[in-house]
């Protein structure tokens, strides 16, 4: 694929082994197949790209095929889960939205694009390291935008609503110690600020992690209050944080939303912190 970042990815061997360059490069696959709203076939293009990625950087991978009643009628949804078995039965979850919202042209290469291109690369990272104390688990969820109006009582959050629901019901939501999200986080020059929705000792780690990597600029003490995929599980009292730029992304939500606005360099940075965030939740629920 020809698309290249303005901004060039860090390297590798200063971001914990986390590839920015591979990040940008699922980025722009995924946002190749076009936009994709739940049941579309672009998006039914999109998840065969992601099972057969995970496959092939030998995660487990499961999926849970669910139908959604929405305003515009009952949808067939998916949600893909990659899993890395830890030597003790807790689980770190990380977690991003696949799906595009429901608007002609939008490309959603910010918005779902860039955090299903990092969430990826963390799967291809973490499926090949050995063993740690807790088993971590990357979910690539369906339906989170809206199909005809956010503000709409549960018309959004299908995905990660049908997910957390389905670990209560097997009581596997009792093993998860911290959920990790990712959305909108690809732009340049971003701001990624503490939101007020997310867990304040999980929030304060990875921000923590940031400062200490030295991108306290990027990871700011600025608050915000978000609605997201993470919400479905902070109701299930499991602790959450949400790593997301949307205040200052000026193209959320509209067709200009393309792959000239994703950076290679963000990716490269909200994968390191991720990664040592997962490392420190590794010691911490040793």
């Amino acid at each position: 694929m020809s698309v290249t970042s303005k901004d060039a990815a860090l390297p590798a061997a200063q971001t914990a082994g986390f590839d920015g360059a591979k990040a940008y490069e699922f980025t722009a696959m995924v946002v190749g197949f076009g936009p994709r709203p739940p049941a579309s076939e672009a998006l039914h293009r999109t998840q065969d790209y992601i099972r057969e990625q995970l496959q092939g950087f030998g995660c487990a991978v499961e999926e849970d095929d669910f139908h959604a009643s929405t305003p515009v009628g009952d949808l067939a949804m998916k949600n893909i889960v990659a899993k890395w078995p830890g030597e003790g039965k807790g689980i770190i979850l990380l977690l991003t939205h696949y799906d595009t919202l429901r608007m002609d042209n939008f490309m959603g290469a910010v918005d779902g694009g860039s955090s299903t291109g990092l969430m990826l690369e963390m799967a291809r990272l973490m499926c090949a390291q050995k063993k740690q104390p807790n088993s971590v688990w990357i979910a690539f969820v369906d339906g989170e935008e809206a199909l005809v109006n956010w503000h709409a009582d549960n018309d959004n959050t299908y995905g990660s609503r049908q997910m957390a629901a389905k670990l209560a019901a097997s009581e596997d939501l009792k093993r998860i110690k911290a959920v990790i999200l990712a959305d909108l986080i690809g732009p340049d020059n971003p701001r990624f600020k503490k939101d007020s929705n997310s867990t304040p000792w999980l929030t304060n780690l990875v921000w923590g992690v940031a400062a200490r990597l030295g991108y306290r600029d990027i990871f700011v003490s600025e608050p915000d209050a978000i609605d997201d995929d993470h919400l479905a599980f902070l109701h299930r009292n499991v602790p959450v944080v949400d790593i997301i730029e949307l205040d200052d992304y000026k193209y959320w939500h509209t067709p200009e939303d393309t792959m000239d606005k994703v950076s290679a360099r963000s990716l490269s940075i909200a994968g390191h912190v991720i990664v040592e965030s997962v490392n420190e939740l590794q010691k911490k629920f040793h």
